[in-house]
């Protein structure tokens, strides 16, 4: 019967100690091959989890990403003591925060509970009530009326309820409808005069609405639907619409007022407080062509053979989101650079998130910077099947950062308050992490070189701008929400696969930033970008009382409002 090869795991500090031992007793010679051994295992070792790693990395581009919940790579055991024999923190008694904290603290006891009593996201049913785009009918009594006596008990009067019976009824259109307007021809038979009829009252002298604009724009750079699809399907529904004309209606839409408010949201945006950015790769078929040629992408910086689209996301406390992105040979940094030169003078330093990477910071950029703490668990969480004690203690040790901040966000704190809570909470946490990472170092409890070593590296070497959420109000944990964002270019990448001309991407831009922004505000961008459109002239002569979150007071002004304009 064939025997099971046991694996057993060798600490490395034990292994030197035994070296030590034999050197002691039989002599250097004896002991000389032994560590060439142990060093040699330990390369080996190493290699391996590279290649590992690697092939890791390559499984979830090819077939995508495995979550990286810490209940899902580690399960749901918590550890009682860290891998280096410390204990962790003791929890933070809910007297010591405000009663906001001690909700949350009894709340998180109860998670497991409350999740079995929580129905799953997508299981329950829509009310009637959420159908606002729907046209509104008011059906009313058919034969009674308010203040009519009580049919039933013929002494009470009949009131209108509040509650009223809602009912939704929807059908299927294509994207694109119309009306086809047939006007009788008369024709006499002696002197061939023609009579037509008048046209009706709702025949506007424009063959395409604002709309029709507003609806392309959204399918295509909103949710990635490319150009032929879109003309396909409106084929089949019998209204033709070719991709040529639907790329010159949203080209053409930016000059009735589009434009103008873009150009507003980026001088607003360039005024935040806190500015997260990030980008992904693009193509741009102009530029592929003028790199086969041998011409440079930019004339600053010849050796450039990248197209990006970058995302930045500004954020401040008087107003919503403003989500902006920018394609072309820049990256993410400098994008951000060109932004903060509309930056009114005497600002405060705004905060830059970002991941560590050196184009997203060039070095003139005068920000506070702050790091993506999600980077930084990630590379741990890949190491979960490799090393998973250590894993375990880094991960758990976040996840309690991560539920802090998740409380701050249920109760609704305010920065000030929320950086007390971070420094009460997170802080200890975070200090212990920072101990255990530079133990592991020093001690030599990890090879520097492998794939533990380098993580536990990258956090020692940006831990400064990883915390700075424990020493600045509003300060974010990671740049999640940027990532997010840069979804929607992702998307289009994926379906439409490349811009044409540079030209292309900036309207892409245009109609993604105006998009996004409207989704941050809580708009509905169908109806912000026909809006826009069709009140051009307000829009241009004062932008910026037509943006995402105020457009709908100049719809509907108040008498006030009236009164001070004039």
């Amino acid at each position: 019967m064939a025997s099971t090869a046991t694996v057993t795991e060798l600490d490395v500090a034990e292994v030197e100690r035994a070296l030590a031992v034999v050197e002691q007793r039989l002599g250097e010679e004896v002991a000389r091959p032994l560590r060439l051994l142990l060093i040699w295992s330990r390369t080996v070792l190493g290699l391996l989890e590279k290649k590992n790693l690697s092939l890791k990395r390559l499984r979830r581009l090819l077939f995508g990403p495995r979550t990286e919940r810490t209940r899902d790579l580690l399960g749901a055991e918590q550890p009682k003591t860290s891998p280096g024999g410390e204990s962790p923190p003791d929890s933070m008694s809910a007297s010591e925060g405000s009663a906001a904290e001690a909700s949350s603290t009894e709340a998180s006891g109860t998670d497991q509970a409350s999740r079995k009593r929580r129905p799953r996201k997508g299981h329950g049913r829509i009310p009637a009530s959420a159908y606002t785009g729907c046209r509104q009918v008011i059906v009313t009594h058919e034969a009674f009326s308010p203040g009519d006596p009580c049919p039933q008990c013929q002494d009470g009067t009949l009131y209108r309820s509040k509650d009223w019976v809602i009912e939704v009824r929807l059908v299927g259109q294509p994207p694109i409808g119309g009306t086809r307007f047939e006007r009788e021809r008369l024709r006499c038979g002696t002197c061939g005069k023609t009579h037509v009829a008048e046209p009706p009252e709702d025949l506007g002298p424009d063959k395409y609405d604002a709309s029709v604009a507003s609806t392309l724009g959204i399918l295509h750079y909103g949710q990635g639907m490319p150009w032929n699809r879109i003309e396909r399907l409106q084929q089949a529904a019998g209204i033709p619409l070719p991709a040529s004309d639907q790329w010159e209606l949203c080209r053409d839409a930016l000059d009735r007022g589009l434009a103008a408010v873009h150009q507003h949201l980026l001088r607003e945006a360039a005024q935040g407080d806190l500015l997260h950015h990030d980008d992904t790769r693009m193509q741009v078929l102009q530029w592929t062509a003028q790199l086969k040629l041998g011409q440079p992408l930019r004339e600053d910086d010849p050796g450039r053979t990248g197209v990006f689209t970058t995302s930045i996301l500004s954020m401040a406390s008087q107003r919503p989101t403003i989500a902006l992105f920018f394609t072309g040979a820049y990256h993410a940094g400098e994008n951000l650079r060109r932004l903060l030169q509309q930056r009114s003078e005497g600002l405060e330093l705004p905060v830059q998130m970002c991941d560590p990477l050196s184009c997203n910071m060039p070095k003139d950029l005068q920000t506070i910077l702050a790091n993506c703490l999600s980077h930084g668990r990630r590379k741990f969480a890949d190491l979960a099947d490799t090393f998973p004690d250590p894993v375990r203690y880094v991960l758990h040790r976040l996840k309690q950062v991560y539920h802090t901040d998740a409380a701050a966000k249920r109760f609704q704190l305010s920065a000030e308050q929320r950086l007390q809570l971070h420094q009460r909470r997170s802080g200890p946490v975070m200090e212990e992490l920072h101990h255990w990472l530079t133990g592991q170092i020093d001690q030599r409890q990890v090879e520097p070189n492998s794939s533990l070593g380098e993580a536990i590296r990258y956090l020692l070497k940006h831990w400064e701008p990883l915390t700075l959420f424990l020493r600045r109000p509003g300060a974010p944990l990671d740049n999640n929400l940027c990532e997010q964002a840069l979804k929607m270019a992702i998307r289009h990448r994926k379906n439409s696969l490349f811009y044409k001309t540079q030209r292309g991407a900036d309207v892409g831009d245009i109609y993604m930033t105006l998009i996004h922004t409207c989704y941050f505000a809580g708009a509905d961008p169908f109806d912000y970008l026909t809006q826009v459109q069709r009140h051009e002239q307000q829009v241009k002569a004062d932008p910026a009382r037509w943006l995402p979150w105020n457009y709908r007071e100049q719809l509907n002004p108040s008498p006030s409002d009236e009164a001070a304009r004039s």
